[in-house]
């Protein structure tokens, strides 16, 4: 019985294992994003994968001693994933394996009462909309989130299925401290900073940008890496791998040994969801700014849906015409406040519109943003209109609040 018991258990081994290879297939990178790295030893590859089955999860090692991944290296990310989950639990709040300490109990409670007040101002609300409004943009595999900083709040909220999200913003991805090296007075401004830094988001529903970047260069914990890592860990999902990445000319993925590229890769998963990548590239959307490789990559991921908050009213300028023109040209749908794209393109490029809330225009600082055809539209009947009961972007009262889901006619 104990030899048959044993058959059995090995034979759950290697299906299991031949399950998480499907799996971590699934979350491959594009073509060429391995090119200049030695591939692991197959044999090592499936022992890992059954140990894994047996235990904790761990991230994926090389064949020699070096890491897989050197971006983990020049980010200072430890190379074993619970390690990684654990900093990022660390960063939200939430239990972890750190010490107690009174900084880490005062930033539990203070991320503790964002969470509760974002839960319900905006996340319930937000999912209970896209369920009902907006089920081909939530189940899609794919979302791209231009002008979006390091939000995947958000993000995970509006495509909670997608396999793959496409952040960008121009705030830095810089590699993290080791805490083993810091006082405790220098986690202790870390955690505050990081409070800092996503409390009007989570609060407000978008990031002021200017004290953002103030903050995220205040203390020890700079960059969108920590936040990122703390908006995944709130959101449920856990943290796998970290890496540095960058773009070709071609719109290529590779890996970057090295921090100072352009962007991140996160590997995460939620519960016994599929593995999920989420890209951060620090990019210049403006038509001077060079964004043709980030935008040949989006192209290779299909015809996905586009998500845009808070969007500062830039594509309203003449000066970011090719994101915009890129949106209305290869989105299978765009979310957003008024702030994006303007309502004047959407009717000029014949997209179907349906609009929720109430426009009565915008903030004063956004002067040029003001948009009298998109009032009208509210009460011309030329669109579907429903009610909104949150508020969104820089638009917060409900009464008030505009939100527009486009669709390009086929």
């Amino acid at each position: 019985m104990a030899l048959r018991n044993r058959g059995f258990s090995i034979h759950c081994r290697i299906v299991g294992g031949l399950l998480a290879l499907l799996l971590i297939a699934g979350c491959a990178l594009p073509d060429q994003a391995f090119q200049n790295y030695v591939a692991a030893n197959k044999v090592s590859q499936w022992n890992g994968v059954l140990d894994a089955l047996g235990g904790s999860v761990r991230r994926a090692e090389s064949a020699g001693r070096g890491p897989l991944y050197n971006g983990a290296v020049s980010m200072n990310v430890p190379t074993q994933s619970g390690s990684i989950n654990d900093i990022a639990r660390l960063f939200a709040g939430m239990d972890s394996s750190h010490s107690q300490s009174s900084a880490v109990s005062a930033h539990k409670l203070r991320m503790d009462r964002l969470w509760a007040t974002h839960q319900n101002l905006y996340r319930s609300p937000l999912q209970s909309w896209v369920s009902a409004e907006a089920g081909d943009v939530r189940g899609a595999n794919a979302l791209f989130y231009p002008f979006s900083g390091p939000d995947f709040l958000f993000a995970s909220v509006i495509c909670p299925g997608a396999e793959t999200y496409v952040l960008c913003g121009l705030e830095p991805a810089e590699p993290l401290p080791r805490l083993d090296s810091l006082s405790q007075a220098e986690i202790e401004r870390g955690l505050y900073g990081l409070h800092n830094s996503v409390s009007t988001l989570m609060t407000s529903s978008y990031f002021i940008t200017t004290d953002m970047r103030n903050d995220l260069v205040a203390t020890r914990f700079r960059g969108v890496l920590p936040i990122i890592l703390a908006f995944m860990a709130r959101t449920g999902h856990t943290v796998d791998s970290v890496d540095t990445v960058r773009l070709d000319g071609a719109g290529n993925v590779t890996l970057a040994g090295s921090s100072g590229n352009t962007g991140l890769m996160i590997r995460c998963h939620s519960g016994f969801g599929s593995p999920k990548r989420v890209f951060y590239f620090r990019q210049d959307l403006s038509n001077g700014g060079g964004s043709g490789p980030l935008l040949a990559y989006v192209s290779r991921l299909g015809r996905v849906p586009a998500f845009t908050k808070s969007a500062s009213y830039l594509m309203h300028e003449d000066g970011f015409s090719n994101i915009r023109d890129y949106l209305l040209r290869n989105s299978s749908a765009i979310i957003q406040d008024p702030s994006g794209v303007p309502y004047r393109d959407f009717i000029r490029h014949g997209w179907d519109l349906s609009l929720y809330g109430n426009h009565r225009g915008t903030l004063e600082i956004f002067s040029g943003g003001q948009q009298p055809d998109l009032t009208a539209a509210y009460s011309s009947g030329r669109h579907p209109v429903k009610p909104l009961n949150f508020g969104i972007g820089y638009l917060m009262n409900p009464q008030t609040t505009c939100l527009m889901v486009g669709r390009p006619r086929r």
